[in-house]
């Protein structure tokens, strides 16, 4: 009832690793920390970690960083394909773009191929960002953030402790906190997905077997694939929807399992 694969298709999931030997769905959060501390990391050139912006865009490309101000670029949108880098006329297929005003917090940050982030935009270590993401102006990634590919964290959007799988997106003023999103789940503008109770104690989840108490003291929600939410959604602490459910615009979904197709009004 509750185990990861009933809520995600973790086969082309390039960190699935993470669900292994998992019961239920929320315990690759519980290990999230440890995953994440043991991946391997492309040291950052000295110049880019200085927890300050950029003071120049920087270029990754085949595993190395480059000053970008002399190259020539297209900010398309990533997800589609359209971060493009030239050098001297030649394409520099797959590079990484990020913009002069973003800081770098950290040294364990993790970037694939063709990812733009924009000037603002504060990334804290740990973080790992897959192909053909986008990091808007703004976005707030607080650490033991795991986004996949083709994903969006948008403006003015705070991450912590949280994966994103392929094609997620909370393209605005959104709120994540100790959360998982399946794949090409959408988010609402100002979606807020909250992780903690007012009342001590763990975050338990109700199901139609029971109440399951998560050991989780901060746990926010877990949307399966195809989830969508409307302008200004919340989920409260412990809220599960199974896939393809809808959460209504200015609608508070309430803590506990959802199953599949559920529509919260």
């Amino acid at each position: 009832m509750l185990q990861p694969d009933l809520f995600f298709d973790l086969s082309t999931f390039e960190h699935r690793e993470l669900f292994s030997e998992a019961h239920y769905v929320w315990d690759g959060l519980k290990k999230l920390k440890s995953f994440m501390d043991g991946a391997s990391y492309r040291q950052l050139p000295d110049w880019a970690k200085k927890y300050e912006p950029l003071r120049t865009t920087l270029v990754y490309h085949d595993n190395a960083f480059r000053d970008g101000s002399h190259l020539t670029m297209e900010f398309g949108d990533a997800t589609k394909g359209g971060m493009k880098v030239w050098e001297n006329g030649r394409l520099l297929d797959g590079a990484s773009v990020i913009m002069a005003g973003a800081v770098l917090a950290g040294e364990k940050i993790l970037l694939g191929k063709g990812i733009k982030i924009e000037p603002g935009a504060y990334i804290g270590s740990p973080t790992i960002i897959g192909d053909m993401t986008e990091i808007r102006q703004g976005a707030y990634l607080r650490g033991y953030c795991l986004i996949g590919r083709k994903c969006v964290v948008g403006h003015v959007t705070e991450v912590k402790h949280t994966v994103f799988m392929d094609e997620a997106k909370a393209g605005h003023f959104a709120y994540l906190g100790d959360s998982i999103l399946g794949r090409d789940v959408n988010l609402g503008a100002g979606t807020k997905l909250a992780n903690l109770r007012f009342a001590p104690g763990n975050v338990k989840v109700r199901t139609p077997e029971g109440t399951i108490d998560t050991g989780l003291r901060k746990f926010g929600a877990i949307l399966a694939d195809y989830v969508q939410t409307g302008c200004n959604s919340v989920t409260n602490p412990g809220t599960i929807l199974g896939p393809r459910s809808m959460v209504l615009p200015n609608t508070t979904a309430p803590s506990g399992l959802h199953e599949k197709h559920s529509l919260i009004r």
